[in-house]
């Protein structure tokens, strides 16, 4: 998949981690993604999703004072249909039982497991591409 199609995509960062927020930023551009947002919190996460409108959503389980199971059961809740159908891929190194479940049932899109590599990035952008025709 060429940067082209990765240049097409907005993506959104929520981590409450400044540092791992930029790397993850760093692989997005480096993939070729140009319109990217960031929040350090879901409540803000949510608030920045609504102007912004992604494609795509990675964001941290463990942060404060809104996790990301809680800016997912948010999004999920939107009364507007295109936020509340936006792929949330969750950035963790968690996987408890309880959370796993949690995040099945919110529709998680995915996990990515920190430290985040490159390729693995990648394929995240590449199915997110091809579930949304209008980037094809």
């Amino acid at each position: 998949m060429s940067s082209f199609m990765y240049g097409r995509l907005r993506v959104m960062v929520v981590e409450d981690e400044p540092y791992t927020r930029r790397v993850i930023k760093g692989l997005l551009r480096q993939s070729g993604v140009r319109d990217i947002a960031e929040a350090e919190d879901g409540g803000k996460g949510f608030l920045e999703m609504l102007g912004f409108r992604p494609h795509l959503v990675f964001c941290d389980i463990h942060m404060a004072p809104v996790d990301g199971i809680e800016f997912l059961r948010i999004v999920r809740g939107s009364d507007n249909k295109a936020i509340a159908n936006t792929r949330v891929i969750f950035l963790t190194a968690d996987a408890q039982r309880d959370t796993v479940l949690a995040a099945k049932d919110l529709r998680v899109a995915g996990y990515l497991v920190k430290p985040v590599s490159l390729a693995r990035l990648q394929a995240k952008l590449h199915e997110t591409i091809l579930l949304n025709p209008e980037l094809n």
